[in-house]
Parts: structure tokens; sequence; C-alpha cells
């Protein structure tokens, strides 16, 4: 879960596994998988950085799986951090 900000600066609790994407039209709009939008006041490079870094926490600080891979992770969290470039 992440702390954004909606434009009246109430604050929301987002979770961010729930992300499809998200916009600059200039305000930032984050699209959950569930259709719903929310306009906050983050610019999307910070709502990226909030979601990886709740990524990251949940996998630990251990990046290795038994067999010396990541599992994918690394794959995963870089189509994450894609998102602010593609949609920004």
């Amino acid at each position: 879960m992440i702390y954004l900000n909606r434009l009246d600066n109430s604050e929301i609790l987002l979770n961010a596994l729930l992300i499809e994407r998200i916009e600059a039209t200039p305000d930032t709009v984050v699209t959950l998988t569930t259709g719903n939008k929310v306009v906050v006041r983050q610019s999307t490079d910070e709502v990226v950085q909030k979601a990886v870094a709740y990524l990251r926490s949940l996998h630990g600080d251990d990046d290795q799986e038994a067999d010396g891979t990541d599992g994918g992770r690394r794959n995963g969290l870089a189509n994450i951090a894609q998102l602010g470039r593609v949609t920004g």
C-alpha cells in the first residue's frame, strides 16, 4: 500500500498491486485494474517510485531464489518503472 494525496490534499492509501497505468493529463491519473481512476497530486515519477519501493518491500532484502535467479522480480519491477516513461 502507498500513501498518495488527492487534489484536495486529502490522504489516501492505494493498493499498488492494483495499478494498471499512470497518466499525466496534466494531473496525475492512476488507473486501477478494477477500472477505478484516482487523480493525485504526486507526479507520475513519484507514484512509480512509491509503487516500486512498495513492491521491493514485499520481496524483502534477499533478491535471490534457491536456484540463484531473482525469480523474474527484476523484470517485473522494470516493467512497473516503465509506466512513468510510457504514459508520462
